[in-house]
């Protein structure tokens, strides 16, 4: 039992994840990247499920059905979107209900969406940061599980804003996942415990 993580990017978060030492079972991506590379190199199982290959008449729903089907094999008990470039649809919360993590780019609910670092600058604000939060179909709403600040400074471009909290990011991920991931496991053995005594 373990983690899987979508992602599409450079694999940064992943790598943050795996050095934690958290049991990382699957890795899927939603188009070439360095992520999955991350993912060969430390004997994690990955797959491509490429968001081209749906189509121009792009069917959210197929595409979600089909990670669901890619991380099945895997015994996932939590996801982790580690800048995974696709929301998904319905069947990913039906699959793992509120067992899917995701970071963003600052103190949500402000600046929520894609462009969350040069929105704070636009702004003014003199502080931003990183959260993590349950994932739902609405993006960047769901339950704020932890949040670190960082400071804005004078002279900052949305590049050097967005790599410190890149590297605020890289601990505070590792470290709430395994938060959540001990809670999950404590209620599902007190469910299992619940289970036995009553029959």
């Amino acid at each position: 039992m373990g983690i899987g993580v979508l992602a599409s990017g450079s694999g940064t978060n992943l790598a943050a994840i795996l050095e934690a030492g958290l049991p990382v079972t699957s890795v899927i991506a939603d188009r070439p990247c360095r992520a999955l590379e991350v993912a060969v190199a430390a004997g994690v199982p990955a797959e491509l499920v490429e968001r081209c290959s749906f189509g121009l008449g792009f069917d959210r729903v197929a595409f979600t059905q089909q990670v669901v089907r890619a991380l099945a094999p895997h015994r996932v008990e939590l996801v982790a979107m580690a800048g995974f470039g696709t929301v998904l649809a319905q069947p990913i919360h039906d699959a793992y209900p509120e067992r899917i993590v995701n970071t963003h780019p600052a103190l949500l609910p402000a600046f929520p969406g894609w462009h969350a670092v040069e929105d704070a600058l636009a702004a003014g604000a003199q502080v931003t940061g990183c959260t993590v939060h349950l994932a739902t179909l609405e993006a960047d709403a769901g339950p704020i599980l932890a949040q670190q600040e960082v400071p804005i400074l004078e002279g900052d471009s949305p590049e050097s804003l967005h790599e410190r909290i890149k590297a605020v990011e890289r601990r505070l991920y590792p470290r709430t996942i395994k938060v959540v991931l001990a809670q999950l496991r404590e209620a599902g053995q007190a469910s299992m415990a619940a289970r036995v005594d009553a029959r």
